[in-house]
């Protein structure tokens, strides 16, 4: 079973409940990238002037699951393999952070 598979079952059950209400109309690369965008914002609107310890978990959980999920969509519509590219995108951060110079060091790879 590819390691993958619980993304593709999520993204499928996803593209099934948008089908079922006849939302495909309205999702185009544009507007669930605006999405997400906006899921974002309400996600940082959660911290924002609160400890993180303070941050409501069950509002945390929702919205983070409204990012995901515009993030599956987005995937979906532009044809990309989420486990692919995560997995190019950590290859190019471990090119970017090597160990020995990125351990407990916030800085970004330009100032290493």
């Amino acid at each position: 079973m590819p390691a993958h598979s619980g993304i593709d079952a999520l993204t499928r059950e996803l593209i099934a409940f948008r089908d079922e209400r006849d939302w495909k109309q309205f999702h185009n690369a544009k507007d669930l990238a605006i999405a997400a965008s906006i899921e974002a914002n309400e996600l940082l609107e959660l911290f924002l002037w609160k400890s993180p310890e303070d941050v409501d978990r069950d509002k945390l959980r929702r919205e983070l699951a409204d990012l995901l999920m515009y993030c599956l969509l987005l995937a979906h519509e532009q044809e990309l393999d989420v486990a692919a590219i995560i997995r190019e995108k950590l290859a190019e951060n471990r090119d970017k952070y090597p160990v020995s110079k990125a351990r407990g060091n916030a800085r970004k790879y330009t100032e290493l």
